[in-house]
């Protein structure tokens, strides 16, 4: 069972956390009802190991960073919000399946049996042990010019492919009622 806990007191090492265990980011297309309301739309997911969590500006914040052939990218340039879900390690495969597959071509939630809920109109993973809700506060593609060492860009940016840094005000937090010290 998740219970909702202040970003400050979210236990785990984020190096670990992101780089290790990897989370998936989720994001909802956005519809228009006839009055012009907006109502949700389809969800998707992908896996990430790019990240961090940090304070900017005075607020507790999550960093993603997305290429632009990503398919959740078209969604979170679209949408306000965004989840950030960390599963047990036994969804593993799930999140191979998540980070190899596009959502623009098939229900990733229905292929790999991860289960979507919403909070607020975002949505989540309801097997995560830690989901971390976002408001998008940023967006910057990564600029060629601004490379301190060129040899990063081009062994990750052959393509051209630059990813965009998007910063997510941490809005909400929940973890197992296990992972909290």
């Amino acid at each position: 069972m998740l219970k909702t806990i202040k970003p400050e007191l979210l236990a785990d090492n984020a190096f670990k956390m992101i780089g290790k265990d990897w989370m998936l980011i989720s994001a909802c297309t956005k519809k228009y009802d006839e009055e012009g309301k907006i109502i949700t739309g389809r969800p998707n997911t992908m896996t990430a190991s790019w990240g961090g969590i940090g304070v900017l500006w005075n607020k507790n914040v999550a960093t993603i960073y997305l290429r632009p052939t990503r398919y959740t990218k078209e969604i979170i340039d679209s949408t306000d919000s965004f989840s950030l879900s960390v599963l047990p390690q036994k969804y593993k495969t799930a999140l191979d399946y998540c980070g190899s597959h596009s959502g623009r071509d098939e229900d990733k939630f229905q292929k790999t049996k991860l289960e979507v809920d919403y909070m607020n109109g975002t949505p989540w993973i309801k097997q995560a042990r830690i989901v971390i809700f976002c408001n998008k506060l940023y967006a910057q593609e990564f600029d060629p010019n601004c490379f301190a060492d060129e040899r990063i860009c081009n062994q990750n940016y052959r393509k051209n492919d630059f990813h965009t840094m998007y910063i997510g005000e941490i809005t909400k937090v929940m973890v197992e009622s296990r992972d909290i010290k």
